[in-house]
């Protein structure tokens, strides 16, 4: 477990590395920069700035000095907000954007492995071909479209939720419905096929002719090996709500770090941009990490190595 979990970590410093890397070019090779305004910038304060953040220097020794203040755990400093360090924006919108991403995959489990019980128990009944409608209705809806269907039912024809805000248990129901709706709908149709697959294996022919209930059968025995494909996918569900998040804490106001995001790429502001980037990163890196530990609990076959 220990040699994995080192070896793990070793794949994760380089991944953090390629991303940073990526993320360097990506930023700088956009046409426009930070300075670039409609309101002109006289030469002079041009190139203060522009020496306040190394952007004078030639790209190899900006690509250092960015990679260095990173591995110090330096976020920088805003270029577009009045120097205000990156790292306050991360602690401000970061627990507002897991509060959010937490309930959304909270919410996505539960109904999807609920809908997922339900379609393979009743296979091929009415039930069953209803939900699975829904579920395909669901993976191919992108969360933005949703966002607005739910706004024009449950806030202007039926007034239940605000359309806009954080404070309340009111505010979080819409946004993390619809940013966990996509994969409910994925988690649903993975385990039917995978409760489906369980239920035809000699061991539950074995269960059922030692008398065991339908339902023990379902939900102790069968459900328990169908939870590992549910559990692969949380990893790429996670890095779904964090790039989906950003559209939807747009949509409703959530001042959240998708918000900041979406904020720093319309001003060009490449700290922010790359602080976000990189602490996005190293959370699904590590979602995935413990997904991976968490197969050797589901299923003692399985080896860590």
């Amino acid at each position: 477990m220990t040699r994995f979990i080192l070896h793990r970590l070793a794949w994760l410093a380089l991944t953090m590395w390629v991303v940073f890397t990526i993320t360097f070019a990506l930023i700088r090779a956009v046409p426009g920069g930070p300075f670039d305004s409609e309101k002109p910038v006289s030469p002079e304060v041009r190139r203060t700035l522009e020496r306040r953040y190394d952007m004078d220097q030639p790209i190899l020794v900006q690509y250092w000095r960015e990679m260095t203040r990173l591995l110090r755990g330096d976020l920088g400093y805003c270029m577009k907000m009045g120097d205000y360090p990156v790292a306050a924006i991360v602690r401000d919108g970061f627990p507002i954007s897991a509060a959010l991403g937490i309930l959304a995959l909270t919410f996505a489990v539960t109904l999807g492995l609920l809908t997922g019980v339900i379609s393979a128990a009743y296979r091929g009944s009415v039930s069953d071909v209803l939900l699975r409608f829904v579920a395909t209705a669901g993976i191919a809806l992108p969360n933005f479209v949703i966002a607005g269907v739910c706004i024009l039912l449950f806030v202007f024809w039926i007034p239940l939720f605000p359309a806009a805000g954080w404070g309340s248990w009111r505010q979080l129901v819409l946004p993390a419905f619809c940013l966990g709706a996509p994969f409910a709908a994925e988690i649903a149709r993975i385990s039917r096929t995978s409760l489906l697959d369980a239920l035809s294996n000699d061991y539950i022919r074995t269960i059922r002719a030692k008398g065991a209930g339908e339902q023990r059968v379902l939900l102790v025995h069968a459900l328990r090996n169908a939870l590992l494909p549910v559990v692969s996918f949380l990893g790429p569900a996670a890095a779904g709500v964090l790039t989906g998040s950003l559209v939807v804490e747009k949509i409703f106001a959530v001042p959240g770090m998708g918000i900041y995001f979406v904020m720093a790429a319309e001003l060009r502001d490449f700290t922010v941009l790359m602080g976000i980037v990189m602490v996005d990163t190293l959370v699904l890196c590590l979602m995935n990490l413990a997904v991976d530990v968490s197969y050797a609990w589901l299923d003692p076959r399985v080896k860590l190595e």
